[in-house]
């Protein structure tokens, strides 16, 4: 079995833990243990006036072969990078391209419209467009007097 080689491993697996740890106390939901899944994608999440955008980067992947879910106000981005190729009989230098199975999921800060929900894939990034609901404007109501 080929392992890898990398000095900076146990400084990079520190990171990660200590981001995972903020990820969940900010309100990003995880994976409960790092076996679940191989890798994760890094995400930017912004506001604009109308809409909430979220971009995944997702280099080395078609966008079959991810999917996306919204579940009480938790969006869920799933998928996998496959192997393109195998190389045998040849002597790696630097493995640090990470294949398998990947996921995240973000809580929403906001409320959105799920009936206007774009996603767009292009040159591995995924972009995912959310309307935001508008809050219910303020109505006058009539009291009705009763005899």
């Amino acid at each position: 079995m080929l392992k890898r080689f990398d000095p900076w491993r146990e400084l990079f697996t520190l990171r990660d833990e200590i981001e995972h740890i903020f990820d969940r106390f900010f309100g990003e939901t995880l994976p409960v243990t790092r076996e679940e899944v191989s890798w994760y994608p890094a995400l930017d999440m912004y506001e604009t006036d109308n809409e909430l955008v979220i971009k995944a980067e997702l280099p080395g992947i078609e966008s079959k072969d991810v999917d996306i879910t919204l579940s009480d106000n938790t969006l869920t981005i799933k998928g996998e990078r496959k192997k393109s190729e195998e190389v045998k009989g040849e002597n790696y230098y630097r493995r640090e391209v990470s294949y398998g199975s990947f996921q995240r999921a973000v809580n929403l800060p906001v409320s959105v419209n799920t009936e206007k929900i774009k996603a767009t894939f292009k040159n591995g990034i995924l972009e995912i467009k959310l309307e935001k609901e508008k809050p219910a404007k303020g109505i006058k109501i009539d009291i009705k007097e009763e005899k």
